[in-house]
């Protein structure tokens, strides 16, 4: 009975035998994948490819038992109140960097202002302890559970924060409680514009920041780096050259509520007058200049006259609609408009000349016709003047009027009487003033001296003209 047991004993190791080895060579495999896998996700190899401890580095978020919420006790406060609720107001101080100004209207009077906003304030409630004393630095998710101010653009159209990819919006709070709150934003707000010198003009504009609840007595808003709080990029406008940006301070007044701080950011524009020299004033002087080309030409000559007056006068009256159509409906007279419509009357007076030069000119031929004094003309000359074609041109003098017996008679003089003075001696000349009827008179039987004069007096009235304007509003 012995020997049985002692053999079965036998045949059962030497079939575990087998179990047992091959279960011990893979368990150490299973262990070092275990743990290769373990420190790869932790470590980093050298250049050998052994594993360099000295550099690892832990991950906070992992290492980190407690939430963000747990670590500034956002659950324990109610951050609806301000931070130091009850007693002195709380300082915000402000600090903004001018990315970009991206439009300019004159016709809606605002502009549109790229920017970035912080904000820095201290909230006892949101510090926390850190041995290294840094700052955690969170986007928009943890900014609306806590308490922010509430600063707003005055007189704005339209505002947004930037979106893309994600809320550009940035919150840094320090282990003191000191917190840093940054979004960009981008503003449209109104600009009171004064036209009275446009385009020739400088215009002020400014963007104001005020607390919308809070007043004087509850949040203080002040520039956090007094004049260098305010920095710009370099900000090139096509119709503007910007002078200066410059921070300042002061109060709103509000019959309901109250003071509050306000803070304004100024900047002073000027417009670059090179563009309206080329689409408005060269154009305009051109038109001027073209009209006085007029008196050079024939007084008998109507067609080209005419036509090119009107020409002149359309064209004038083109470039006054194209100008006003881009300008805010003013009620008051702007520099352009001055320039233009004197302009504009410079051309009209020189259709009125020839139309004055053109009356006397046939008033005269109508006197010679009287006269007896034949005028002619050939076929061509006739078809210059007026623009028609004659084929046989005679003009041949008014009949003789019969005479009266009155027309013969002597008619005595008006100052006879029988004390006639002597005649002037021999030698000496006396001098008559002539009248301003006697001239125009005169002016009238020489109605080729209108033109003449005209040459002078137009081109002349006019560089006057241009001198003051430009002296004026230079």
């Amino acid at each position: 009975m012995s020997v049985p047991r002692w053999v079965l004993r036998w045949a059962c190791l030497l079939c575990l035998w087998p179990v047992a080895l091959g279960s011990s060579t893979h368990l150490p495999a299973s262990r070092k994948r275990n743990k290769d896998v373990f420190l790869g996700e932790n470590t980093r190899t050298t250049h050998g490819g052994r594993i360099d401890f000295k550099m690892k580095k832990s991950d906070s978020t992992k290492s980190l038992l407690i939430k963000s919420e747990q670590l500034l006790r956002i659950e324990d406060h109610d951050f609806a109140m301000r931070p130091g609720f009850g007693g002195s107001a709380i300082p915000v101080g402000i600090d903004v960097q001018v990315e970009s100004i991206d439009s300019i209207s004159e016709v809606n009077m605002d502009f549109t202002m790229t920017l970035y906003l912080r904000h820095y304030w201290q909230d006892d409630r949101l510090a926390f302890p850190s041995s290294s004393n840094k700052s955690r630095t969170f986007d928009a998710r943890l900014v609306k559970k806590i308490w922010v101010p509430d600063v707003f653009f005055v007189h704005s159209k339209r505002s947004f924060i930037h979106d893309t990819t994600m809320e550009n919006i940035m919150l840094r709070v320090y282990p003191d409680g000191n917190i840093l709150y940054s979004v960009r934003v981008t503003v449209t707000a109104l600009c009171s514009m004064d036209f009275s010198s446009f385009p020739l003009d400088t215009q002020n504009c400014s963007l104001e920041l005020e607390s919308y609840a809070y007043n004087e007595n509850d949040l203080m808003l002040y520039w956090k780096n007094g004049n260098d709080s305010l920095r710009t990029d370099e900000i090139v406008l096509s119709q503007f050259f910007i002078e200066d940006f410059q921070p300042s301070y002061g109060l709103a007044f509000y019959s309901s509520t109250g003071w509050y701080n306000r803070l304004y950011i100024n900047f002073i524009l000027r417009r670059h007058i090179f563009f309206f020299m080329l689409q408005t004033y060269f154009p305009t002087m051109l038109m001027v200049m073209l009209s006085w080309v007029s008196f050079w030409i024939d007084r008998r000559a109507v067609p080209a006259r005419v036509s090119l007056g009107i020409t002149t006068v359309l064209t004038m009256s083109t470039i006054i609609t194209g100008v006003s159509a881009s300008m805010p409906q003013v009620s008051y007279v702007k520099a352009v408009d001055i320039y233009l419509w004197a302009s504009f009357l410079f051309v009209f007076l020189s259709v009125i000349e020839y139309a004055a030069v053109n009356y006397f000119t046939t008033v005269e031929e109508m006197r010679k016709l009287k006269r007896g004094t034949p005028t002619t003309y050939n076929t061509n000359q006739a078809m210059a003047f007026d623009g028609c074609f004659h084929d046989e041109i005679d003009l041949t003098p008014f009949p003789e009027l019969p005479t009266t017996p009155t027309t013969d008679r002597e008619v005595p003089a008006r100052n006879s009487s029988s004390g006639a003075e002597p005649p002037p001696t021999e030698g000496t000349r006396l001098w008559r003033r002539k009248s301003v009827r006697h001239n125009l008179k005169f002016i009238m039987s020489n109605s080729y001296m209108i033109d003449s004069y005209s040459r002078i007096i137009f081109p002349v009235t006019y560089l006057l003209f241009n001198i003051i304007y430009w002296c004026m509003y230079s």
